[in-house]
């Protein structure tokens, strides 16, 4: 058994409380097991909660292949019929969703 039932309750404890990728760090070198082995067992105990990616502007990432669908809804075409206008650029793409 790599974790004692204390030790489980004392991460999910200070987890909750600082859900942080520091304190996962801190655990991991406190504990002396691998960051990995600490999401892993947050995430087991079912309290880890992932960080969601955001990007540099501060949205939450969408892809070409979504914006296009938007698009392709709102004009009530069929994706067939769009084929290739993903590889236009992701710019022109969300200025064509926001104009429908």
């Amino acid at each position: 058994m790599n974790y004692t039932p204390d030790t489980v309750e004392y991460m999910k404890k200070r987890y909750i409380e600082e859900p942080t990728r520091e304190t996962v760090d801190d655990l991991a070198e406190e504990l002396d097991k691998s960051v990995k082995s600490i999401i892993g067992k947050l995430s087991r105990e079912g309290v880890y909660k992932r960080t969601i990616y955001k990007t540099k502007t501060g949205e939450t990432p969408v892809t070409k292949l979504e914006i296009v669908g938007n698009i392709v809804e709102k004009l009530g075409g069929v994706e067939a019929d769009f084929l290739g206008l993903e590889k236009a650029p992701k710019q022109v793409l969300k200025k064509l969703e926001e104009l429908l």
